[in-house]
C-alpha cells in the first residue's frame, strides 16, 4: 500500500493506524474467529468457496469489528470480494474505528475494488471519525481511476477533514498526483479553499538560534501553496489555469513564491514569476530572494532579479525551525541581513556577483559584522544545520572568492565590530593566509587593535581558534605569524597591553 507522509498531511497517522488495527488478530481472551475469516486471511480459494457453499456467515466480525469483507478488500482479493457481495456481505459495514471496506480499497489504490464496492451500494461519502472521506484517501494514494469512479458516484469534492480543514485536492497536490488533481478540478474542486490557520508556540532555545519561545501562525494553505511546498509543477500549472491566485499567502505571511523558493523548488518558483507573482513579497519577514540565497539556488536568484526583485531587502524576521533539525532556516540573529550579506555569509560567489550586478549594497552590517567578515566567518556547513558536506579546499576557494567580490563591490576592508575586530583579525584567527594577503593588498591596516588590545598578529600568535584547523589541515600558526610579519606587522602591540586587558 502507498502511504502518505504524516508530517505533510493531517490524518495520515490515523489512516495508517486504521489499517494496522484492521489487520490485527483477535483481542486477547476472545474466542477465535470463524473459519471463513481465517480462510480469507490465508487467501485459500478452495476453502472460501466451500464455506460459502455451506452457508457460512458472510458478515461475521472480529472483536474489533473487522468483517470478512474488510479482510478481502484489505488483501485486494477482487474475486473473493465479489463472491462475498454475491453471498450477502454488507458493503457499508464499519469496524470499531469507522473504517469501511471502501476506505480500505481507496487506501490500497485499487480502482477495481472501488468500482465493485460502489456498484454494490457503498457510500462514497462515508467518512472516518476524522472527517477523512474515501475521495481524500484515494486522492492521497493517487489512483486517478479510483478517484474518477468515486466522482462518478457523487463523492463530495468539497469535503474537509476535521483536523486541519484540508480537502481531497490539497492531499492530491501534496502527494504530487497531477492526474488526480486534473480529475478533481474537472468536477469542481475549489482552488481557493484554505486549510485551517492556527497558532503554534516555537522554542528555539535548544538550537544555535537562541531566540527563545515565540508564537507563529501555521496553516492557511491553498492547493497552490501545497504545490509550491512540494514542488509539483504540473499541478501548479493546472491550479493556475483553473483560477488559483499566484499571490496566495499562507497564515504566516509566506507567498506561494516564497514557499517554493524556501522549499528548494526553483522550477515552481520560476513558473510563478512567469505568471506574475510579486518577486519582492515579504509578508513573512523575508523574501524569495533571501530564501533562494539560503538554498544556494543561483538560477532562481537570476530569475528573481531579472523579474524585478528588490536586490536589497532586509531580513525582518527569522524563519522558524524545529529543534535539532535539518531545516533550512534563517535565524533571528541574522535580522537585518540583505541577500548580498547572506550570500557572503554562505560563500556564494556566483550569487554575490549577480546581486552586485543588480546594484546590491555591499555596506550592510549585521550585528557588527560586515559582508567581508561574514564571508570569513561562514561555517563550512553554511550555517544550515549540517545539511551540506564539508570540503575544506572548496570552502577555502569559496571564501577567497566571496571576500574578493565583497571588496570589489565596495565593502569596507577596515570595518570594525563593537569588539574592535576587523576582517584581518578574523582572517588571522582562522589562519587564512591567502585571505590575509588579499586584505592587506586591498588596504587592511595591520596594527589595528581590538577591544582586548590585540592586533591580527597577536591573535595569530595566540593559537588557532574556531574552525582554523579545518582550513589549515596539519598546519600550525607559524605560517600566519611569518606572513603577517613579512607584510609589515610588528610584535609591538601584538599582545594586549595592561590597560586594555584590565
Amino acid at each position: 500500500m502507498r502511504r502518505g507522509n504524516p508530517r505533510e498531511l493531517s490524518g495520515m497517522s490515523m489512516a495508517i493506524g486504521l489499517v494496522l488495527v484492521v489487520s490485527a488478530g483477535p483481542a486477547v481472551g476472545q474466542v477465535s474467529q470463524g473459519r471463513l475469516i481465517d480462510a480469507v486471511k490465508r487467501q485459500d480459494v478452495t476453502a472460501i468457496e466451500a464455506l460459502l457453499r455451506d452457508g457460512a456467515e458472510v458478515n461475521e466480525a472480529q472483536g474489533d469489528g473487522a468483517t470478512v469483507l474488510h479482510w478481502a478488500v484489505y488483501l485486494d482479493d477482487a474475486p473473493t470480494v465479489r463472491a462475498l457481495l454475491a453471498s450477502g456481505a454488507r458493503v457499508g459495514v464499519t469496524n470499531d474505528l469507522g473504517v469501511t471496506p471502501l476506505w480500505l480499497a481507496c487506501n490500497n489504490g485499487s480502482a477495481t475494488l472501488v468500482s465493485v464496492l460502489l456498484g454494490a451500494g457503498a457510500n462514497p461519502n462515508a467518512a472516518l471519525p476524522s472527517g477523512e472521506t474515501p475521495l481524500m484517501t484515494a486522492s492521497r494514494t493517487g489512483n486517478a481511476d479510483a478517484v474518477r469512479a468515486l466522482l462518478a458516484y457523487d463523492a463530495d469534492v468539497s469535503a474537509k477533514e476535521t483536523s486541519h480543514g484540508q480537502t481531497a485536492l490539497m492531499w492530491a497536490v501534496a502527494q504530487r498526483h497531477s492526474a488526480v488533481v486534473a480529475a478533481l478540478l474537472g468536477h469542481g474542486a475549489s482552488v481557493r479553499d484554505r486549510s485551517k490557520a492556527y497558532p503554534q508556540v516555537i522554542s528555539s532555545s535548544g538550537n544555535a538560534d537562541r531566540s527563545g519561545v515565540y508564537e507563529i501562525d501555521q496553516g492557511g494553505y491553498t492547493p497552490l501553496l501545497f504545490a509550491a511546498r512540494h514542488g509539483d509543477l504540473a499541478s501548479a500549472r493546472l491550479l493556475v489555469a483553473a483560477g488559483a491566485d499566484v499571490g496566495d499567502v499562507a497564515a504566516m505571511g509566506t507567498s506561494a513564491l516564497v514557499v517554493a523558493a524556501h522549499s528548494g523548488h526553483g522550477a515552481v518558483a520560476e513558473f510563478l514569476l512567469e505568471q506574475g507573482a510579486d518577486p519582492s513579497a515579504a509578508g513573512a519577514g523575508y523574501t524569495a530572494l533571501h530564501a533562494a540565497v539560503l538554498r544556494g539556488e543561483v538560477a532562481l536568484v537570476d530569475a528573481l532579479l531579472t523579474n524585478g526583485a528588490d536586490p536589497d531587502p532586509s531580513l525582518i524576521r527569522g524563519t522558524p525551525a524545529r529543534r535539532v533539525s535539518a531545516d533550512w532556516g534563517l535565524p533571528h540573529s541574522m535580522i537585518g541581513a540583505t541577500p548580498l550579506w547572506l550570500a557572503a555569509r554562505f560563500r556564494e560567489p556566483k550569487i554575490m556577483r549577480a546581486l552586485t550586478e543588480h546594484g546590491a549594497n555591499p555596506l550592510t552590517v549585521v550585528g557588527g559584522t560586515t559582508a567581508v567578515m561574514a564571508a570569513l566567518q561562514g561555517g563550512t556547513t553554511r550555517g544550515r544545520f549540517g545539511i551540506t558536506s564539508v570540503d575544506a579546499g572548496e570552502e577555502r576557494r569559496r571564501t577567497v572568492d566571496a571576500v574578493t567580490l565583497a571588496l570589489d563591490a565596495g565593502a569596507d576592508v577596515n570595518g570594525q565590530r563593537e569588539n574592535g575586530d576587523t576582517a584581518l583579525h578574523v582572517a588571522a584567527t582562522r589562519r587564512l593566509d591567502d585571505v590575509i594577503e588579499l586584505l592587506v593588498a586591498r588596504g587592511a591596516t595591520l596594527d589595528v587593535r581590538n577591544a582586548s588590545g590585540q592586533t591580527a598578529l597577536g591573535l595569530a600568535m595566540s593559537g588557532p581558534q574556531g574552525t582554523a584547523a579545518l582550513y589549515t589541515p596539519g598546519g600550525g600558526s607559524s605560517s600566519t605569524v611569518s606572513l603577517l610579519r613579512g607584510l609589515g606587522a610588528t610584535d609591538e602591540g601584538s599582545r594586549p597591553d595592561s590597560d586594555d586587558a584590565r
